[in-house]
């Protein structure tokens, strides 16, 4: 988890830093952090769009320039080539009902994160998936 919290050093979000590892056998897959997709402008550089909506935090993901942490580490595997089926996710924060589902369809069987986050359907998601989220240190 403590190098899951310095890959959430390098986001550029201005609300919440998050990181996210994927791990099997032991070895890092791929990392990712929340930020903007590449050749997008930051939120450092231009602010911070859904402060500027005046939306609260786990409300209309979709309104956002940026990518969660889940998802980049997830583009990194697809990027690179790398299977990352069978693999855990460690991340700071719990992740959300749209990285959810894509965790599970990516095949993950375990989710280790720091935080919580309020987002019910995603518990339920999880639940249902027989996936059981647990709240490391």
């Amino acid at each position: 988890m403590g190098i899951t919290k310095l890959v959430a050093q390098r986001s550029t979000c201005l609300r919440r830093h998050v990181g996210a590892i994927l791990v099997r056998d032991k070895r890092i897959i791929t990392t990712g952090y929340n930020g903007a997709p590449a050749r997008i402008k930051h939120c450092l550089d231009v602010g911070c769009l859904r402060e500027q909506m005046g939306i609260p935090s786990g409300e209309r993901h979709e309104l956002c320039r940026g990518l969660h942490a889940e998802q980049n580490a997830i583009i990194q595997a697809a990027i690179h080539g790398v299977s990352i089926q069978g693999a855990s996710l460690y991340c700071t924060n719990m992740p959300c009902s749209i990285c959810t589902k894509m965790l599970i369809n990516s095949g993950i069987v375990d989710i280790y994160f720091k935080e919580g986050y309020s987002d019910p359907l995603a518990s339920d998601m999880l639940a249902e998936a027989g996936i059981v989220p647990k709240k490391f240190g």
